[in-house]
């Protein structure tokens, strides 16, 4: 388990989603309570029908949809999408759900605080499809994962981690719901704790070894 990474001051937070947006609902809901050490400024996607957009614009954040395309090649919409992000000031930028590889323009915009929830114990089933991955493998726990992004693919540091427990009887919607819930929660704790700067295992987090 990587030390805990120093908390940039402040607590603006920027989203980004590609679909539903449970986990950016999780966010706006608790950034909404009294006291909450975090802001959510904008939250971002590359697909205009996204669903998550609709519950930021409910709550008066400012959205914005950078798709891949309208632009000439990956290159330039990472631009874009740190030029957008840039423009909002954010302390931190999560992605909830966000199902496009961050490229260097954004990685070294916000270099060490941009965090990610991954539906699986990394390193084990990185990727898109690391619950039926995990069901195919035959694993007896999976789990939640949320990481600080670098330029792999789910490869950068752990910063907490939850097991969920493969039941059986268990097919991927079912399994994956499950480790939803446990995501969410664990995204908003370990969230909040980056931005106050406690030590993570303030949140509850469990931590794991490898």
């Amino acid at each position: 388990m990587p030390a805990a990474v120093p908390a940039t001051p402040g607590s603006r937070v920027a989203v980004l989603l590609s679909g539903a947006g449970t986990l950016c609902a999780a966010l706006l809901t608790a950034a909404a309570e009294p006291g909450s050490p975090v802001e959510v400024v904008a939250v971002g996607s590359d697909r205009a029908d996204a669903p998550g957009l609709a519950p930021a614009r409910a709550a008066g954040v400012p959205t914005f949809v950078i798709a891949l395309r309208d632009h000439p090649d990956r290159a330039a919409w990472d631009r874009s999408l740190a030029a957008e992000l840039t423009a909002a000031r954010p302390d931190w930028v999560v992605c909830a759900g966000f199902m496009k590889l961050l490229g260097p323009a954004v990685l070294a915009a916000f270099a060490g605080r941009v965090v990610n929830a991954h539906p699986s114990l990394l390193p084990q089933f990185p990727g898109a499809h690391a619950v039926q991955d995990a069901l195919a493998a035959g694993v007896a726990t999976t789990g939640a994962t949320v990481h600080l992004v670098d330029a792999g693919l789910d490869t950068g540091p752990v910063l907490a981690q939850r097991p969920v427990p493969v039941l059986p009887g268990d097919d991927e919607a079912a399994l994956h719901e499950r480790i939803k819930t446990v995501e969410r929660e664990l995204l908003v704790q370990t969230v909040a704790v980056l931005v106050t700067g406690a030590p993570l295992t303030s949140a509850g987090t469990e931590e794991t070894s490898r």
